[in-house]
């Protein structure tokens, strides 16, 4: 095999296993929040089918794959078609600079290969940005495509939202940026290693607890979750952005939204928590004479916080109202934009006068 082929399918592998991992957590994730909300207001959630309706997950994916594709006969057709896969694909793209594990790297046939992060590039965190925000023009486009009036709301609303919460996402960065010298997810997590102090959340000289707030509500926000799902709101505008799909095209943007969600809490715990590193020195493993295998205890570490992050997804879902439009932009350019600049200052000073 030549260099190119070897490289390539180096490459397919990783990206391969990547996809695999979020679809399946994605799966999951749809039946742990119908649990979870089961719990928290006092019934079973989904039991019919499988043991516990375990299997209910892979029940919906059949369901909406055999159902009948309908599209309205006064829809522009090509955009009607395009808007679901506009949203997806940028969801799935965040994904190559997150790093999943150690920054280890090793030879295969003489191409270096880091096996937890698809692509190290020091500009992660605009990357990441650059192409969330390509999703909004699927939500737009959909809406305005349906001729749909409740369609058409949910498309402006959802525009306005995520314009206003993404400058505050982007704003509540920055000071991590700051303390870490570097726009790569890789470099930001590796100065995380060590205690849990050594943490951005809790970092010497600029504690970012004020920036973490901002960005946990301004992610929540921006994927269109409880309190923030205006462009959805049912009571209001039936589903909004999407009232009038069905089959794939539904599951597209049902995917693409549990996709953002599993994006942001990755960047979070990457940002905010260490990522993959664990809140002691080192790992257990090491200590126990196996540092071979140090990367599986980093994984789960990795894991146990993004999916922290997603349970409080659900717990808000199920704790808040949804607030009004006014409040909804009241909250982000009058509340929490404030907050992000205040935190940008406050640590510029801090690192400034420490150096």
């Amino acid at each position: 095999m030549t260099e190119l082929g070897l490289r390539l399918a180096i490459s397919l592998t990783q990206i391969g296993a990547i996809m695999g991992i979020v679809i399946v957590t994605v799966l999951l994730l749809t039946l742990a929040e119908r649990k979870v909300l089961g719990w928290m207001q006092d019934r079973m959630g989904p039991m019919e089918v499988g043991p516990y309706g375990i299997l209910q997950p892979f029940a919906d994916a059949i369901k909406l794959f055999f159902k009948e594709d309908i599209i309205p006969a006064g829809a522009n057709k090509l955009l009607f078609t395009m808007a679901p896969i506009i949203c997806l694909i940028p969801a799935f793209i965040g994904f190559a600079v997150i790093p999943w594990g150690p920054n280890w790297t090793f030879e295969i046939g003489g191409i270096t290969v880091k096996p937890f992060v698809i692509s190290d590039i020091n500009i992660g965190i605009l990357y990441i940005l650059a192409f969330a925000s390509l999703g909004a023009y699927g939500i737009i486009i959909g809406g305005w495509a349906s001729n749909s009036k409740y369609s058409l709301l949910g498309g402006l609303r959802s525009a306005a939202q995520i314009i206003s919460y993404e400058l505050n996402v982007g704003l509540s960065i920055i000071g991590v940026v700051i303390l870490a010298g570097s726009l790569s997810l890789v470099t930001i997590t590796d100065a995380q290693q060590g205690w849990f102090w050594n943490w951005y959340l809790f970092a010497f000289p600029a504690p970012q607890i004020f920036a973490f707030g901002v960005y946990v509500i301004s992610a929540v926000a921006e994927t269109n979750r409880v309190p923030f799902d205006l462009p959805e709101a049912e009571s209001e505008l039936v589903a909004g952005f999407f009232t009038e799909y069905s089959g794939l095209r539904f599951a597209f943007f049902f995917l693409a939204e549990y996709a953002n969600m599993v994006l942001v809490s990755c960047v979070a715990a990457a940002l905010f928590l260490g990522g993959w590193n664990a809140p002691y020195p080192g790992t257990i493993l090491e200590l126990l004479g196996l540092p071979s295998l140090a990367w599986i205890e980093n994984t789960m570490w990795f894991a146990v916080k993004t999916y922290s992050f997603l349970f409080l997804f659900f717990w808000l879902r199920a704790t808040l109202p949804r607030l009004r439009y006014d409040q909804l932009m009241r909250f982000g350019w009058k509340v929490l934009l404030p907050i992000a600049l205040a935190n940008i200052v406050v640590t510029s000073i801090a690192v400034f006068v420490t150096q």
